[in-house]
């Protein structure tokens, strides 16, 4: 009997209640457990929430300026990395700078020719960057072919106009030349004809001789994935004011101390020149695209003379300030213009491209989205500033540290004037001439060019007297 009291009472203590007071006391238990847990647990959910809520604003505030960064300081990087590359051959400028230096004299033979020389430098440089800004944008956009022989037709008109402008050009800096020099100079009128025939025979030969190079380098830039808004034009106005400061040194002397045989050369190569130029003008006067690429970039030019011969002017003050002393400055002025061209160059060609893919809105506040290309561009041409600064002491054997610090703060200093006004007026230019319906690659490095030459220089002039 006792023994079935204590089994009865065992099946008791593990049976499950069943009773509504038995679930009622379990779910009390149960919620005085929970009660208790989560009083203790509280602080901790409430501190973690917080945390939490803190957390995912600052999480994707610091990945979305991380991607930004990362995006910004990848086109930095391989606008740099390019544009350094293309204006290591700037330094081929200090070769025609020695050229200048060493020729110095040559400009005490006729007033005129120290005029003349940076307005045929910078006529160049309006024709060499129409052709590069046209080249480098249609490649991207299907409309020139890499390659040389049967291209298209666009390509075909692209030429002679170039051939075309490459006349009007000369005769159009000519002229002024002779206007502002008979104004500032006391130029007699006289030399109008010395001036024009010494201009378009220069101007003629630096055509038949770079053109052909222009071509080259934007094929075997863009088939190599090069960006031929980046590399053309730096690496196509380095050899070309090699070769016209060259060809212009040739012309002068031929023309000035070769007798009438020597003007009678000079002349002949501007009638080939005009010759030409008149075939393609019959030839292709019915064709609207020709038309257009001749009647806009004649706007350019009317511009472009003027400007161009202000720097004509101020390399004459700055001769006059310095005469033959500082001979480290002549020779690497024309590197000089030269990189600041190309900075401008770089910013407004990426910029065109852009335009013409509807990757860039056509405004002015839009530079936000474009100043990665603007100071990769930037930073590259005042590293190679100092080198030139120590090219060219090393060259005249003027190398010493006094001499280096002095003239690299010298050289700068004209970087960062020049270099702030010449981007922002790429930049500019470009994105008013596509908001009026015109082709910006007919404007923007003809007129940044020409300006990158005259503000360099009167950038340098007053660096010249920041430094005396």
């Amino acid at each position: 009997m006792a023994h079935l009291q204590e089994r009865d009472s065992n099946q008791k203590l593990f049976e499950v209640p069943s009773s509504s007071g038995a679930r009622q006391y379990l779910r009390l238990n149960k919620s005085s457990e929970d009660s208790q847990l989560q009083k203790q647990e509280e602080p901790t959910n409430r501190k973690s929430l917080k945390a939490a809520l803190l957390t995912i604003p600052r999480r994707l505030l610091r990945g979305l300026l991380k991607v930004t960064a990362s995006k910004h300081g990848l086109k930095f990087a391989h606008t740099l990395r390019e544009a350094l590359a293309a204006y290591a051959f700037n330094l081929v400028g200090i070769v025609a700078g020695t050229i200048i230096a060493s020729y110095a004299g040559l400009f005490k033979l006729e007033p005129w020719v120290i005029l003349v020389y940076p307005s045929v430098v910078s006529a160049r440089g309006v024709i060499g960057g129409l052709f590069c800004g046209r080249l480098s944008t249609a490649l991207h956009l299907g409309t020139i072919l890499p390659r040389f022989l049967g291209n298209t037709k666009s390509f075909i008109l692209l030429f002679r106009a170039v051939v075309m402008l490459t006349l009007e050009a000369s005769v159009g800096m000519s002229l002024v030349a002779m206007l502002l020099g008979n104004i500032f100079l006391g130029i007699p009128a006289s030399s109008f004809l010395s001036i024009l025939s010494v201009t378009v025979a220069t101007m003629a030969l630096a055509l038949l001789v770079v053109s052909p190079l222009t071509v080259t380098v934007s094929i075997v830039s863009f088939k190599h994935g090069l960006d031929p808004d980046i590399v053309l034009y730096p690496i196509e106005s380095t050899v070309s004011d090699l070769f016209i400061t060259m060809i212009y040194v040739l012309v002068v002397n031929l023309f000035i101390q070769g007798g009438i045989s020597g003007k009678a050369t000079v002349g002949l190569v501007g009638l080939a020149l005009i010759f030409v130029s008149s075939y393609y003008l019959v030839r292709s006067i019915r064709e609207a695209e020709f038309v257009k690429t001749v009647r806009e970039s004649v706007m350019t030019l009317a511009f472009v003379a003027f400007i161009v011969n202000v720097t004509g002017s101020a390399l004459g003050k700055i001769a006059e300030v310095i005469g033959q002393k500082r001979p480290e400055i002549y020779t690497v002025y024309p590197a000089m213009i030269d990189t600041m061209g190309d900075v401008g160059a770089v910013v407004g060609s990426t910029a065109t491209t852009k335009l013409a893919l509807g990757t860039l809105k056509s405004s002015i506040s839009s530079i936000r989205s474009h100043v990665a290309e603007i100071s990769g561009a930037w930073a590259a041409s005042s590293i190679m500033y100092a080198i030139y600064s120590i090219s060219s002491l090393t060259i005249q054997g003027l190398l010493t540290l006094p001499n280096l610090i002095r003239f690299t703060a010298l050289l700068l200093t004209t970087n960062v004037a020049a270099g702030a006004v010449i981007a922002i007026v790429s930049y500019v230019v470009a994105v008013l001439t596509y908001q009026k319906g015109l082709d910006p690659d007919n404007f923007v490095i003809p007129i940044e060019s020409s300006l990158a030459d005259s503000i360099t220089t009167i950038s340098l002039f007053l660096a010249i007297n920041l430094f005396r």
